[in-house]
């Protein structure tokens, strides 16, 4: 049985449609690209948790989430802990701009939708390429994805 852990991650676009994106490793799923984010406090809103999040990733406060992009669930171990992770993707657009991260160590990238199509490593959320290349009426529920 996995623990249930919400999460919120916000896509920042510039004008041009080149997107801000992190690279972790992580032990258990490897390499992979993912946008600002993380857990979502107690009490705390989606909404709320990404303008947080994006302020402690990147020194950012001046954007605010325009749209839900997709909700999907994961399934990884989050310090030690077996969970799924249930998340919420919001879209924004922004500047291009460095980062002011609290880890200085972070690696980040502005990738141009070209660049996102072949990555040729995984995203959070999976086929964020696509998703961003179509103009979708509601968010899309990718659902359970292993």
């Amino acid at each position: 049985m996995r623990t249930p852990r919400y999460a919120a991650r916000i896509v920042v676009l510039d004008p041009g449609g080149s997107v801000f994106l992190f690279r972790e490793d992580n032990v258990e799923v490897g390499i992979h690209w993912l946008p600002p984010g993380g857990g979502i406090d107690p009490g705390e809103t989606p909404e709320e948790c990404v303008r947080r999040e994006l302020r402690e990733e990147t020194g950012w406060t001046d954007l605010l989430p325009q749209r839900l992009l997709c909700t999907w669930e994961h399934d990884f171990t989050h310090e030690g802990v077996p969970v799924r992770q249930h998340e919420h993707i919001y879209v924004t657009t922004g500047p291009r701009r460095d980062p002011v991260p609290e880890h200085p160590d972070a690696h980040w990238r502005w990738l141009s939708p070209d660049a996102l199509a072949g990555l040729g490593e995984p995203s959070w959320p999976p086929r964020l390429a696509k998703l961003l290349a179509k103009e979708f009426d509601e968010p899309v529920h990718l659902g359970l994805t292993t």
